[in-house]
């Protein structure tokens, strides 16, 4: 058994961990986890069940786990296990994360055969950022024995998201709508989506978003005539986190005296878009809460914004507001595909090592960020807010308006690397920091100072939820 020398403060892999390996004979070695890995060596491992039992399942980080598919070779419908289920599984081992081992639990191991084809492995030790480099042959001989063999992974090389092609937008989606509806497909995509009215609050707001001879009279009549929105923007501003002295005793009191013109109208928009489609009942499990992630990124952003070179600002209110909509594809999936939104849920849980657009491509032909943008078109929303939801996910969109999907981009991804999201930790290139004239340090500064409210934050996205 070999390990790799850590510094003092370096993790390592769990002693329950390192006992098991040395009991078997195991040689490792301890790798740090960092962006560039090879994907095919990395062993993603996932807890499945139904009503028969539990199964492991081991495939490469380089393929997306089909559940369709596992249902054709086992003959069982299988799901993620609980996550509170999977804490309290790994606690009693005081571990964080679930190890590619199949010695670890007593359930059947099923893998695909292709982990075999790397010489070497990269097996999740337990612990966050450390992994166990292991020969395929010890794997198996030691790791496999008992494990059943398979094909049931889809290559991510053969799955294609839409990143650069938006002109295909429109088509992609009546493809996939039409796919999943029995009848014939309309001529028009609006008309097939069926999509609903805007509120005409929302209405009224966009109208004086783009007025610049709005006043604050004009959005404290528009508040004021929704008495849900009028509770709204009061509580916000009576919120600590505005920290606002004395008592709120109005809409105008609320727009003047602590939230201003421009957040208001982004904060009233952004729930009234919201709200026009409902949060889904169903979720992924490892998913931070719609409005909660939507108000950090917004938060991010915000800070993000105020700390580029003034030269190069964009207009802060389009990026606040970029944050707060910057997942609307994930309401309206849930809303033009209801029976198959629990399935693209099923496969974000049992695919944790992949952005949701691989999943979405795969299962229904789009993403999410191809159908919300074509919505905020539709609606006549900022070409702004169309790009910066379209092209959130490309680190190197260098297209017009791209500070906007650049600065959604760099919020998300230091989120995640806080822990805020789902998915994979992806790596921020310094060329994207470049091109909004940020520095590292300057954007982890600014996102450690949004969590360092994140109570209170919390507290602000409950209040979207129950609004």
């Amino acid at each position: 058994m070999t390990e790799v020398a850590f510094a003092p403060d370096t993790p390592h892999a769990p002693s329950v961990i390192r006992l098991m390996l040395g009991k078997l004979g195991i040689t490792y070695e301890e790798v740090l986890d960092r962006h560039g890995l090879n994907a095919a060596r990395k062993v993603q491992a996932v807890l499945l069940e139904d009503s028969v039992g539990v199964l492991m399942v081991l495939f490469p980080q380089s393929q997306l786990l089909d559940l369709n598919r596992l249902t054709e070779l086992t003959g069982r419908r299988l799901a993620a296990v609980p996550i509170e289920r999977l804490k309290k599984m790994l606690g009693k081992h005081n571990l964080s994360l679930l190890p590619g081992l199949p010695a670890l639990t007593s359930s059947p191991c099923l893998y695909d055969e292709s982990l075999l084809r790397e010489p070497k492995l990269l097996i999740n030790s337990g612990e966050p950022g450390v992994l166990l480099e292991i020969t395929s042959e010890d794997f198996k001989a030691t790791m496999l024995i008992k494990a059943s063999a398979a094909n049931f992974g889809e290559n991510l090389t053969s799955i294609r998201p839409n990143l650069d092609r938006p002109d295909d937008d429109r088509e992609e989606i009546t493809q996939a709508v039409q796919a999943f509806t029995a009848r014939r497909i309309q001529q028009r995509l609006e008309a097939t989506i069926e999509i609903p009215p805007l509120a005409e609050t929302a209405q009224k707001i966009i109208k004086l978003r783009v007025d610049p001879n709005a006043t604050i009279d004009d959005i404290t009549g528009v508040v004021e005539t929704d008495p849900a929105l009028a509770a709204q923007v009061v509580s916000w501003a009576a919120s600590p986190y505005y920290a606002s002295p004395g008592k709120i005793r109005s809409v105008e009191d609320a727009i003047v005296r602590v939230l201003g013109f421009d957040l208001v109208i982004n904060l009233a928009l952004g729930l009234a878009l919201g709200k026009t489609l409902s949060l889904p009942k169903d979720h992924p499990q490892h998913s931070t809460p719609y409005w909660q992630q939507s108000i950090y990124t917004a938060a991010v952003i915000e800070g993000l914004t105020r700390a580029m070179p003034r030269a190069q600002r964009p207009e802060a209110g389009l990026t606040y507001l970029a944050g707060l909509l910057h997942n609307f594809g994930y309401l309206l999936l849930a809303h033009v595909f209801p029976p198959h939104f629990s399935l693209i849920c099923r496969h974000l849980e049992v695919n944790p090592h992949l952005c949701h657009s691989f999943v979405e491509q795969h299962l229904l032909g789009i993403s999410r960020e191809q159908i919300g943008s074509w919505l905020m078109r539709y609606w006549d929303m900022p070409e702004e807010l169309a790009t910066a939801l379209r092209f959130q996910h490309d680190p190197h969109y260098d297209g017009e308006f791209a500070e906007y999907p650049n600065l959604v981009c760099l919020s998300v991804r230091l989120l995640r690397s806080r822990g805020i999201g789902s998915g994979p930790d992806e790596d921020i290139p310094d060329a994207l920091l470049e091109r909004l004239g940020l520095s590292r340090e300057k954007a982890n500064d600014v996102v450690s100072k949004v969590l360092e409210a994140e109570v209170l934050l919390r507290e602000l996205a409950s209040q979207f939820t129950q609004g």
